[in-house]
């Protein structure tokens, strides 16, 4: 069975955490606020593969944040990085995140590093202040996939694009000779537990 690791960065109130409680759980949780890091764990089957996959849901990155968590960024296969269409500053935020990605991991992956860049809320699109075109722009200027969608109201969306990103962690895996599987996962399973007040959830 194949581990597939991700981590899930953003805003405060860009709804990171709704999109993956609905990836998870076909689920809408609404807004909520978290001071804590979360990471949750599911089995799933992608083209006939059974998967264990984890998702890293660190609190929210402020505007300000220089480092993000430098063990996460390490530890990850891929990453998604929500932004709200609705909130600019949210926006610049994502590729802020985006270029600290690139710049952690432009020694140790040769490759493409497997990134969805998602735009939250769509159905704000009466007090949207980004549009789709700028998102689509920064996507193919960091040279990763990207979606605008709903959590509130769209779970086959949501479910295809965390669908589209594992598959691109799996071919990078494949081609990858350090998969970086040595001790690397528990011990920082470990860590989150220890230092960052981790709450592990099966769904």
């Amino acid at each position: 069975m194949n581990d597939i690791k991700l981590a899930l960065l953003g805003s405060e109130g860009a709804g990171k955490s709704a999109v993956l409680v609905r990836f998870l759980t076909k689920r809408f949780i609404g807004e909520y606020a978290s001071n804590t890091n979360s990471l949750y764990h599911k089995r799933l089957s992608i083209d006939g593969r059974q998967l264990n996959l984890e998702v890293f849901d660190p609190c929210s990155q402020s505007e300000e944040s220089k480092c993000i968590l430098e063990e996460p960024l390490d530890w990850a296969d891929g990453f998604v990085v929500v932004y709200t269409i609705s909130d600019r500053t949210s926006f610049l935020n994502a590729k802020n995140i985006l270029a600290q990605i690139k710049e952690s991991r432009r020694e140790t992956c040769k490759g493409e590093v497997p990134i969805c860049l998602v735009g939250n809320k769509q159905d704000l699109c009466h007090s949207r202040q980004v549009s789709e075109e700028e998102g689509r722009s920064l996507a193919q200027e960091n040279k990763c996939l990207f979606q605008e969608v709903s959590a509130a109201e769209n779970y086959l969306e949501i479910s295809n694009l965390f669908t589209k990103l594992i598959r691109h962690v799996m071919e990078q895996l494949k081609h990858r000779g350090d998969r970086r599987r040595y001790s690397g996962s528990k011990s920082m399973a470990k860590l989150i537990n220890n230092v960052f007040g981790k709450r592990r959830k099966s769904v």
